[in-house]
C-alpha cells in the first residue's frame, strides 16, 4: 500500500475519531432561588403578565380589601400547586383541567368560611369576589404550566413567589388608590380634613388609571437600568 493509499484511508478514519466541538447554549436560570423570586418582578403576574385583572379593578379601593383578597389568593394559589404536583402522576391528561379546578375550588370554600367566620364584615365588603378566586386564570395557569410539571417543592416554591408577587401588586394599587381616594392607609388618617378626596380613585376607572402610571413608572425604571447596562457594555468593549 503506497502513501497515496494510506492517506485516503486515515484521512476518514481520523475525521470519525475526532471528537465533535459542539456550542453550548446559555441555560435559563432554573435555580429554586430563581422560582421564588421571579413573581415578584420578572414575571410579576399584575404587572408583567397582566393576570387578575378583576379582582384589582374591583377590591383595591383601599389596602385592608386588596391585603384581604392578596392573602386569599396566597392561600388558594399555594396549597393548590402542592396538591396538584403531588398528585399530577395521578391526574389523566383528558381531565386534568376539571381536576384542577375541583382542587382551587376547594381551598377557595375554606379561604371563604374562614374569612366570613374571622371578619364578617371585611368578607360582606368582598362580596362575590373571594368565590370568583377559583376563576382567576392566574391560578389556573400555573397549575397547568408549572405545578403539573414539576416535583412539589419546586411547585410550592413558584407558588409562593407568585403569589407574593400578586399580593405586593394588590397593596401598591390598594395603598394609592386609597391614598388619593379617602386620604387614609389602612383607615389611618394621612392627608387631614382639609384634603379633597379623588371620588374617581374609588371606581373601576380609577383601578385603570391607577395600574396605567404603575405600569409606566416601572417600565420607565426597566428602560432606564437597559440603558444603563447597554452603556456600560459599551464602555467595556471600548
Amino acid at each position: 500500500m503506497n502513501l497515496r493509499q494510506d492517506l485516503l484511508i486515515c484521512g476518514p478514519v481520523q475525521a470519525l475519531t475526532k471528537p465533535i466541538q459542539t456550542k453550548t447554549m446559555p441555560r435559563k436560570p432554573n435555580t429554586k432561588r430563581y422560582e421564588l423570586i421571579k413573581g415578584l418582578w420578572q414575571d410579576n403576574p399584575l404587572f408583567v403578565q397582566m393576570l387578575g385583572l378583576c379582582p384589582m379593578l374591583a377590591v383595591t379601593n383601599t389596602a385592608i380589601n386588596a391585603l384581604a383578597m392578596g392573602l386569599a389568593t396566597f392561600f388558594v394559589l399555594v396549597s393548590s400547586s402542592f396538591f396538584v404536583s403531588l398528585l399530577r402522576g395521578f391526574i389523566p391528561k383528558q381531565v386534568r383541567i376539571s381536576c384542577f379546578i375541583i382542587i382551587i375550588a376547594t381551598f377557595v370554600t375554606v379561604a371563604d368560611f374562614t374569612l366570613l367566620a374571622l371578619f364578617p364584615t371585611l368578607h360582606k365588603e368582598l362580596g362575590a369576589f373571594i368565590p370568583l378566586i377559583v376563576a382567576n386564570c392566574m391560578i389556573l395557569g400555573r397549575q397547568e404550566a408549572f405545578a403539573a410539571k414539576h416535583p412539589v417543592g419546586v411547585s410550592v416554591l413558584d407558588a409562593i413567589g407568585m403569589a407574593t408577587g400578586f399580593l405586593f401588586a394588590l397593596l401598591v394599587l390598594g395603598g394609592v388608590r386609597e391614598v388619593f381616594g379617602s386620604g387614609s392607609f389602612f383607615g389611618i388618617s394621612l392627608l387631614g380634613s382639609d384634603f379633597e378626596p379623588w371620588v374617581v380613585m374609588l371606581l373601576p376607572p380609577g383601578g385603570f388609571l391607577t395600574l396605567g402610571f404603575i405600569l409606566l413608572f416601572f417600565n420607565r425604571l426597566k428602560y432606564r437600568r437597559r440603558a444603563t447596562l447597554r452603556t456600560a457594555n459599551v464602555e467595556r468593549v471600548a
